[in-house]
């Protein structure tokens, strides 16, 4: 089996466009879900000591079917932890990341050639990471954990607008209106998570809110959380 041996796997695949997922909710559900659900089953068959899926923050107050299915993902992951002696689940959520596949990105490098670069909405803000940030934040995260967690690092957020006039100030600027399951502003940690939120230099831990046990021998603690030194996010 392809986890066969394997001490680390990190869960990166999905079916991440917001459009595509409206308009395939089926094979949405079964990539980001079901998915998920297997790759959580065949670690703790092969005994995988870590897991870590990767989320995004379109998982919080989730709006379109995309954002409902890695929220759905996350609760899996966390879950895992219940189910599992020797494996461990955590999750990482962040942002865009800056130039992957789908990102705005080069799309307006290629709309730039035409002289016109399309916004949906000109107030439209999100949080950006890096490919080299986002992997680094991964490793920092797999090196910390201690199962449950949600992993969430501190991010800048900019208008969509300032980014396509950075790219290219000498074209103009249409405006086409807000596609199916966007949001104007994304979040990264909703309120209701704020209470089991702790907060580091540059990254917040999110706590799973019911705590577990590891009963193989030697291996972890149930999760305590210090509400005294909790963040308010």
């Amino acid at each position: 089996m392809a986890l066969e041996d394997v001490n680390i796997c990190i869960h990166a695949a999905a079916l991440k466009q917001v459009p595509a997922a409206e308009y395939n909710p089926f094979e949405c559900v079964k990539t980001n879900i079901m998915g998920s659900q297997n790759v959580i089953q065949a670690c703790i068959d092969n005994g995988v000591e870590k897991v870590m899926a990767l989320s995004t923050d379109k998982a919080v107050h989730p709006v379109n079917l995309y954002g409902k299915t890695k929220a759905v993902m996350e609760n899996l992951f966390v879950a895992g932890n219940h189910y599992a002696k020797h494996t461990t689940f955590s999750v990482t959520r962040y942002g865009n990341v800056e130039g992957s596949r789908g990102s705005v990105i080069p799309l307006f490098r290629e709309q730039a050639k035409t002289g016109t670069l399309y916004i949906t909405h000109p107030d439209m803000t999100r949080f950006w990471i890096t490919l080299t940030e986002g992997v680094h934040f991964v490793l920092y995260a797999l090196s910390k954990m201690t199962g449950g967690e949600i992993f969430v690092p501190k991010l800048r957020s900019r208008r969509i607008e300032d980014i396509a006039r950075d790219i290219a100030p000498e074209c103009n600027i249409e405006y086409i209106g807000i596609r199916p399951g966007e949001k104007i502003h994304e979040t990264l940690i909703a309120k209701e998570e704020a209470y089991r939120t702790v907060e580091y230099d540059n990254n917040y831990v999110i706590h799973p809110s019911i705590s577990y046990f590891k009963y193989s021998a030697g291996r972890g603690k149930p999760i305590d959380i210090d509400f005294e030194y909790t963040s308010r996010i």
